[in-house]
This record gives structure tokens, sequence and C-alpha cells, in this order.
């Protein structure tokens, strides 16, 4: 929310944020706007002031959680086996991938986006904040210096995407990552 705003302005972008949050949470990426709208009792051209795409009002509810995957990756960075520090970032981004409904949609690229420069701010930040998870496990021989941090958010929005309506999204998540990341080879 831009500062200067007018009180009232602020008020019913909380507002709209606070039902989006629960809205998402419960219909994921495709949660209605003009559902938003009624139950944060403004008229739907308010929601889309504040939010003028549905990509937006994503990356708004997911702003916290953005953060919060950002601020692991750093406390990761450096600690431990460099394999052992990527990959327990991974499944906690798998994790909150699969029970943060609409987190998954912000991960990767919007087809419908004009400009392709557009940036993605979430995928963005989660990048700048684990390259040097990656770029410590790729020294190390550990991951594949093919792999990029976008190659892995991809992955696992596709495969939190594939699994939310499972009864147990989470667990299938993780079982379906830890496959890819592992491979299909047999274990010794």
């Amino acid at each position: 929310m831009p500062e200067g705003q007018r009180a009232d302005a602020r008020r019913n972008y909380e507002r709209i944020l606070a039902v989006a949050v629960d809205e998402v949470a419960a219909h994921g990426a495709n949660a209605s706007l003009e559902q938003i709208a009624r139950i944060a009792g403004v008229g739907s051209a308010t929601v889309r002031r504040h939010f003028p795409t549905r990509r937006a009002l994503l990356e708004a509810v997911s702003h916290k959680r953005i953060e919060d995957l950002s601020d692991r990756a750093r406390e990761l960075a450096g600690t431990g086996e460099s394999r052992t520090a990527l990959l327990a970032w991974l499944n906690e981004v798998v994790e909150y991938s699969a029970t943060a409904r609409g987190l998954a949609a912000v991960l990767v690229p919007d087809g419908g986006e004009v400009e392709p420069a557009h940036v993605n701010g979430c995928a963005a930040a989660l990048e700048d904040a684990a390259s040097p998870l990656l770029q410590d496990a790729v020294r190390d021989g550990a991951v594949s210096s093919e792999a990029t941090l976008a190659d892995l958010l991809a992955l696992i929005a596709g495969i939190a995407m594939a699994t939310e309506h499972y009864p147990d999204p989470a667990a299938q998540a993780h079982r379906l990552f830890q496959l890819a990341f592992t491979g299909l080879a047999p274990q010794h």
C-alpha cells in the first residue's frame, strides 16, 4: 500500500487483503474477485483499483510467506552441508506451496503478461534470497550446474498445483518432490 494514501483507502486495502487471504486459502488462486469485494464491503472497482490484476492480489496475499521463505534461505546459507541446506529450504517451499493455496501460482510466470521483461516479484525475491544456497550446492558438486532456482521453483509450483486436490496435498507434494530431487533410480 503506497504511503500517502487516504485513511479510507488504506482501510479498504487492508480489508480487501484480509478477505483475500481467507478466500485464497479456501478457494485457491481462482478465488472470486467479486466475492472478495462483496465480503470486504466494497465494489469490485475498488478491488481492481488496489489490485489491477489477479496476480497482483495473489502476490500481496503471498507477501508474508515469501518474506518468511526468503529469511529462511538466508538463515540456511553457509550452514552445514550445501545439498542438505538447499534441500531443507526447497522442502519448506514445497510445504508452503502445497498448503498455502495460491502461492504456487505466483511462483511461475503469468502467460498473460504483456511485457516479457515483467519481473515476477515473488519468484525474484526467493531467487535472490536462495541463490547462495544453490551456488554452494553447485560449487560442492551436489547439484547440477544446469539447475536454476527458476527451474526449481517452476518444478515446485507444478507439483503443488498438481496435488492441491489430494486429501493430503502436502504429503503428496513432498513425495513427488523427493522423486524429482533424488531421481527415479533406486537408492542403495
